[in-house]
């Protein structure tokens, strides 16, 4: 596998077992990769020093994130801030900003126990945002959003600069409206690579999928497209 990402959105479809996960997990330093090197913002990733450094400039949201539910949102954002080591003298501000990004600055107050499933994700997400990091790792990011929820998550993304954004999801939908490249995992590897419309012009007239985007994705999934 090899992957380099710029600023911009970058999307990975894939079914589960492909390797999305696995391959996030890679990028924000929690796993070794197996082989090769890893390089995050000009650091190549060689020990724990390394990688601890290379945090600094990563926001990672896994599918399922702990937290303390006795804390308020504000507290959880402000807690993921001091772990990211953001300037103690920026991490207030930024933690406001962060919640205020995702629209839940009304419940800035709120225990985590007490908010939705969709609230939840959300504060997530404002945990990976806050303090602007040069790398955004979302994995399945809008499980648990309401459609008008997901719209706001969309339009966020686009209002994002300077930042490479990694989003791993089953929602081609999202893919299409966001992201300026796809890539396919299947089996751990690279099946696909292209833009949007690169990937709906792989689809042949008989492939399944309700949209043309799925019907691109479907057919190269079964071996039947380009390459990456």
């Amino acid at each position: 596998m090899d992957l380099q990402v710029n600023a911009g959105v970058l999307g990975l479809l894939g079914p589960n077992g492909a390797g999305k996960t696995t391959l996030l997990r890679t990028l924000a330093t929690i796993v070794p990769p197996a082989e090769g090197t890893l390089e995050i913002c000009g650091q190549q990733i060689t020990s724990e020093r390394t990688a601890r450094a290379a945090r600094r400039n990563i926001g990672y949201l896994p599918q399922e994130f702990g937290y303390y539910p006795a804390h308020s949102v504000y507290d959880f954002v402000r807690y993921c801030a001091w772990l990211r080591e953001v300037p103690s003298l920026e991490a207030r501000s930024a933690s406001l900003q962060a919640i205020e990004a995702v629209g839940l600055a009304d419940r800035a107050g709120t225990k985590m126990k007490s908010l939705s499933g969709g609230m939840l994700r959300r504060a997530g997400i404002a945990s990976a945002l806050v303090g602007s990091p040069k790398l955004l790792l979302l994995d399945e990011p809008t499980v648990g959003l309401d459609p008008a929820q997901r719209l706001d998550f969309r339009q966020m993304i686009r209002g994002l600069e300077g930042m490479a954004v990694i989003l791993s999801t089953h929602l081609v939908e999202d893919v299409a409206a966001i992201c300026d490249v796809v890539a396919v995992l299947a089996d751990g590897r690279f099946v696909f690579r292209g833009s949007p419309t690169e990937l709906i012009s792989q689809a042949a007239p008989e492939a399944v999928g309700d949209s043309p985007l799925e019907r691109g994705y479907m057919h190269v999934l079964n071996g039947r497209g380009s390459a990456a």
